[in-house]
């Protein structure tokens, strides 16, 4: 079977598990909850300038990979509008996965670079994993990560801002070898 095709098909699995969301009450607030568990995470609730929140990206591939999620961006506790991520890439990957993405805002300039309209980690961004089996690097650069004993612990990395933001995944399920975040590409939308 051509490599092209395969790539095509795991990118359409990839959307249809990025739009496809069991019925949930609110999936912002429970997602932001299951965050808040971590005790990782909970300084970056206290202190940061306003975050976002991605209840489920969609993620696979076989050598071309594709990645796509929506979210809402909060600042002081309301909704200033949503966001889509994006992620087109080529190289060794295999397998589909499905997880929560959460990045925080350390200062206004961070947010603002954030919500301009079009936004993208570079090459080298990376998240902190808050649940068991993943393996991940903290910041949007730099410091490492192992993996925690589950959502409620997450107190494995080295955390802190790093260009502004800090960003924290939670794995849903399934297997996939990339673990970076580097080149996902975040659009924004203000709230009318």
């Amino acid at each position: 079977m051509n490599v092209h095709r395969i790539a095509l098909t795991m990118i359409a699995f990839t959307l249809v598990l990025a739009l496809v969301n069991p019925a949930q009450a609110d999936k912002y607030t429970d997602t932001i909850a299951v965050y808040k568990k971590s005790d990782a995470v909970q300084p970056f609730f206290k202190n940061a300038y306003g975050y976002a929140v991605f209840p489920t990206i969609g993620k696979g591939g076989i050598v071309v990979g594709a990645a796509y999620g929506e979210g809402q961006v909060y600042r002081g506790g309301k909704v200033t509008g949503t966001a889509s991520l994006a992620k087109m890439s080529v190289g060794f990957q295999l397998g589909g996965q499905a997880f929560s993405q959460m990045i925080f805002f350390e200062d206004k300039r961070a947010f603002e670079e954030f919500t301009s309209g079009s936004f993208e980690f570079d090459a080298s961004a990376s998240a902190v994993a808050i649940t068991a089996g993943v393996q991940a690097k903290a910041g949007t650069e730099g410091a490492t990560a192992g993996a925690s004993a589950g959502p409620a612990t997450g107190a494995q990395a080295e955390k802190g801002y790093h260009k502004g933001m800090a960003v924290f995944v939670h794995a849903k399920g399934g297997l996939m070898y990339e673990a970076a975040i580097g080149g996902q590409k975040f659009s924004y939308k203000p709230k009318q």
